[in-house]
């Protein structure tokens, strides 16, 4: 309780949470400024990670039942797909500048 009671004495009283939400909301009234090439790092990073992803599970599945290595990569390789789409989705928009 001390160092809260410091927080609020060193910023006139004011709880910090309420600085937070004021952070928060300078943030969402600045996304309409977003630059295409964020959109375009934020759909390639997502697409990235799903990928990654992906690759981990098709490993993992087939390293438990090696049988299965048709029908997995068949399935792998079409949400892989699904996956790189969204980056090319990204492209898109960033070059619309959205």
């Amino acid at each position: 309780m001390r160092d809260v009671d410091d927080c609020r004495k060193q910023n006139n009283n004011k709880p910090t949470h309420h600085m937070l939400i004021n952070i928060l909301a300078e943030a969402l009234t600045s996304a309409n400024t977003i630059t295409g090439s964020f959109t375009l790092g934020v759909a390639g990073a997502g697409s990235a990670i799903g990928i990654g992803l992906i690759g981990a599970r098709m490993v993992e599945a087939i390293g438990r039942n090696p049988a299965t290595l048709p029908k997995v990569l068949m399935i792998g390789i079409l949400t892989i797909a699904l996956a790189e789409a969204i980056a090319i989705f990204g492209l898109i928009f960033a070059f619309q500048g959205k």
